[in-house]
């Protein structure tokens, strides 16, 4: 199994199990989501409670919870969403700072494709729900997540050059 983790913080933010698109030439990676239910699994063992002198109340207090598999999976945390000159901001630094880890030839591939890849984010900036990995450090990589129109479960964007490949 692949687990892909931050670069920055070591934080895992997607593994092989979830496959990935290479868009933006290859600058970003789009993952589709599923909102999932998660809790409360109703089992018919075919007992009657009634005549078990049980109630409609008896037994375990679960709920069940729908939830976001990315998100639940690699425990992603929601932060505040950014508005176009917040993201910019971000954008500038995230790049001097992949630049920086990178070797010459991804380096080159990194700065020759990132203005088109950033234009596209700003595109869709409002349209974004952004997301950190478990530690929520500032100097984490975002993973950004948008609903395609008509479709009921989300596309995760991640930035392909922040993430280290690690085998478990």
């Amino acid at each position: 199994m692949l687990v892909y983790q931050d670069l920055f913080t070591g934080d895992e933010l997607l593994s092989d199990s979830f496959p990935y698109k290479e868009i933006e030439n290859g600058i970003l990676w789009e993952v589709e989501g599923k909102w999932v239910v998660q809790g409360a699994v109703d089992v018919n063992i075919g007992a009657n409670p009634s005549a078990e002198g049980g109630g409609e109340d008896e037994g375990v207090d679960d709920q069940a919870v729908k939830v976001v598999d990315i998100v639940d999976t690699f425990r992603l945390q929601e932060q505040p969403p950014f508005d176009k000159k917040q993201f910019i901001g971000y954008i500038k630094k995230f790049i001097k700072e992949v630049t920086a880890k990178l070797d010459a030839e991804k380096q080159e591939h990194f700065k020759k494709n990132i203005e088109g890849a950033t234009k596209f984010l700003l595109s869709k900036i409002k349209d974004f729900q952004f997301f950190v990995g478990e530690s929520m450090s500032d100097n984490g990589s975002l993973v950004l997540a948008y609903y395609r129109e008509g479709s009921a479960d989300p596309t995760f964007l991640y930035f392909a050059h922040a993430l280290k490949e690690v085998k478990c």
